[in-house]
């Protein structure tokens, strides 16, 4: 039990994939000028990334592995990941159709997301992998990708009202802020090996 927290605990802060891995970085630089935008798009890529991991981690177990077709884990596991994120702007397309018009192009593009396909890959990888390993990767990547990017969201609201310099408008700010968080979450490197 120990073990799933520190893994939990590892990839949400200590391995997380926008600012150590540096992952993901078109959404995290493309949809947090807004919180409410960045907000659902983390929501949707914590739902995208779990259930993929346990998809993509069951797609290997009963069937790739069994008939020795490993050589085929990236087209397979991106036509999971496509399927996954189908289903889910289905669901927000139903459920909340305001988050889905905000989301626009953004959505689809979590199928393309360098994060979904790393996680995938990374669950099948691991010493021992296992379906609650798998799970607990894909949601603690999900759950760091959901921090990271509503923290700078929020950071990047109150730079968009404050008294910046004129050369430092715009992305200039934004990617200084980005460094800045990235060190900030450095602080978490001796916490979970």
């Amino acid at each position: 039990m120990n073990d799933y927290l520190l893994l939990l605990i590892g990839t949400i802060l200590v391995n997380n994939f926008v600012l150590v891995q540096f992952l993901g970085l078109c959404p995290f630089m493309g949809t947090s000028k807004k919180l409410s935008t960045a907000a659902g798009l983390a929501i949707a890529t914590t739902f995208v990334l779990t259930l993929s991991s346990i998809f993509t981690y069951a797609v290997d177990a009963l069937i790739l592995q069994p008939f020795d077709l490993a050589y085929l884990h990236t087209l397979s596991f991106i036509l999971v990941i496509a399927v996954t994120v189908q289903f889910t702007e289905l669901v927000l397309h139903k459920t909340s159709p305001a988050l889905y018009r905000v989301l626009g192009i953004y959505l689809p593009l979590i199928t393309t997301n360098c994060i979904v396909l790393g996680v995938a890959l990374l669950n099948i990888r691991q010493a021992n992998p296992s379906f609650i390993k798998a799970l607990l990767t894909g949601l603690g990547a999900g759950l760091g990708f959901a921090l990271v990017l509503v923290l700078f969201a929020a950071m990047r609201e109150r730079i968009n009202v404050a008294d910046v310099p004129k050369p430092f408008r715009g992305s200039a700010i934004a990617l200084v802020t980005a460094g800045l968080l990235s060190l900030s979450f450095m602080g978490f490197a001796g916490l979970v090996k």
